[in-house]
């Protein structure tokens, strides 16, 4: 494990215009360790050709662990570390330097990996690994990837061929690598809007620098509750998140307007035709369109359950029979336009979105298995050309190719329901192209990302408590990216 200077490293690139957090600046005497091991990001056949395309040839690749310490580990700490990180039977493959070594020729090492404002998923997991194994000191760890590429034409841009191995919302480029984790981002400082002094214009000019999405309904409900009924101004903190509590995708005003059709008000709105089935013929269902996922009347069981007191409800205490009387959840969901823009993180959102809704269930449930589906476009599989695939088709360049979608869902759905204990146990896949007689084109060029959980509950659970005067309302979550107010890869 290689020591480095304590000077915080550089991104390339400037973070995304959003609410910012940054972790504590760690102690004075925290130690930053390095630890490198061999990759094969670079074998990937359709990354090969996309470099080729942007002007590049990958040569070889590695992982780097960025390990933040409260102080320098003593020599079995750091064996623990080292047998953490070499993960294989190939532990020559694994070191405290660099593998990546410049060629002959126009070479370049690109190391990509996670923004320092906010700790990943993956180093949450990798922290509490390292505790379990007595490692406390470890604080923060966070793995980069290092490709070596050679130019093979003039002019080619290593800044073009970074975009194709990172997702700028979530990651940025290291030209030096991370160095340290201190906090290199000032949060952005809440203010209150001028609501009582200037009117809704003050709602109106937030809305439009902040790109919240007010429209005059929402202007005029937030001017009768700030004005009239609490008589204040609000502040940007509420403001933001009224946006994003309020949005299509948490309250589905559209879909459950009133639909209007040549002038005509239609008897029910979409969403009270896609109710009716269930309110005709609710059958077994015990919970539906009234909580984050659905429940079916389940079954009596016996089941092992620890002792517990009413003294002490959260001691250990011996498993013994119970029975149990048990509903099972089931919910599911799409996530398909993050999904076109950033696979693997934005899967791992949708299957991570899917699991948190599962849970909160009623009064809390559990995660039992999880399924996947993906629909896309022609996946242009190099060397296995299929006649309906036509080459001639364009796609967004903002958007990922339909090859690297179903790869990098795949494994951001499996890799998040990893974390959590959930087994992704079936699934499907389509992919479809194809130009009709008529000369449309008929394709997935948006793909689909659906994530489905069953799970259980106990039936004393179903129903949610009121809420009482004088609870305090907390909010959970990680990165403070935009859900609802234009979507996000990390947006859950």
């Amino acid at each position: 494990l290689q020591f480095s200077g304590s000077r915080a490293a550089a991104c390339s690139e400037d973070p995304p215009n959003r609410a910012r957090r940054a972790p504590p600046a760690p102690a004075a005497m925290a130690a930053m360790l390095h630890t490198y091991r061999v990759a094969d990001l670079h074998a990937s056949p359709a990354l090969q050709q996309k470099a080729s395309e942007a002007g590049f040839k990958l040569l070889g690749s590695e992982v780097c662990f960025n390990s933040q310490l409260a102080a320098a580990p003593d020599a079995a700490e750091e064996a623990k570390l080292q047998y953490l990180f070499q993960e294989t039977f190939e532990p020559e493959k694994c070191g405290k330097r660099p593998f990546l070594q410049f060629a002959a020729g126009e070479t370049s090492i690109v190391e990509v990996g996670p923004r320092q404002q906010f700790t990943s998923a993956w180093s949450t997991n990798a922290v509490s690994i390292c505790h379990s194994l007595g490692v406390a000191k470890v604080m923060r760890i966070e793995r980069s990837r290092r490709y070596l590429v050679q130019a093979t034409s003039p002019g080619a841009s290593v800044q073009k061929f970074a975009a194709l191995v990172h997702d700028r919302m979530t990651e940025c480029v290291y030209p030096d690598g991370i160095k340290s984790f201190d906090q290199h981002a000032e949060p952005a400082k809440w203010t209150t809007v001028p609501v009582m002094e200037q009117g809704r214009q003050a709602l109106e000019e937030l809305s439009k620098r902040e790109g919240l999405g007010y429209d005059s309904q929402d202007i005029d409900y937030y001017m009768r509750v700030f004005r009239e009924e609490l008589k204040r101004n609000p502040t940007t903190v509420e403001c933001f998140d009224l946006a994003q509590g309020n949005s299509e995708h948490s309250r589905h005003w559209f879909f459950g307007g009133r639909v209007v059709i040549d002038g005509e008000v239609m008897p029910k709105t979409l969403f009270e035709w896609v109710k009716r089935p269930f309110k005709e013929h609710p059958s077994n269902s015990t919970i539906a369109f009234k909580d984050n996922s659905s429940a079916l009347r389940g079954f009596q069981h016996m089941a092992l359950f620890p002792e517990q007191s009413a003294a002490a409800p959260a001691a250990p205490g011996a498993f013994h029979e119970v029975k149990r009387d048990f509903d099972i959840t089931l919910t599911v969901e799409t996530h398909n336009f993050p999904c076109g823009i950033a696979p693997f993180p934005g899967a791992e959102t949708g299957a991570g979105g899917r699991i948190r809704d599962g849970e909160s269930t009623g009064q809390g449930s559990l995660v039992v298995a999880a399924i996947a589906g993906y629909a896309t476009g022609n996946l242009h599989i190099p060397g296995y050309a299929l006649p309906w695939e036509d080459p001639k088709f364009e796609y967004p360049a903002t958007m990922a190719p339909p090859l690297q979608v179903l790869i990098d869902c795949s494994n951001g759905a499996s890799d998040y329901g990893n974390k959590f204990g959930e087994p992704l146990i079936c699934g499907w896949t389509r992919s479809v192209g194809a130009r009709m007689p008529s000369g449309e084109r008929f394709e997935w060029v948006k793909p689909i990302m659906l994530s489905g959980g069953l799970g259980q509950m106990d039936h004393a659970h179903i129903e949610k408590r009121e809420p009482e005067k004088g609870q305090l309302i907390v909010k959970i979550g990680g990165p403070a990216y935009r859900i609802g107010v234009g979507g996000g890869a990390a947006s859950s």
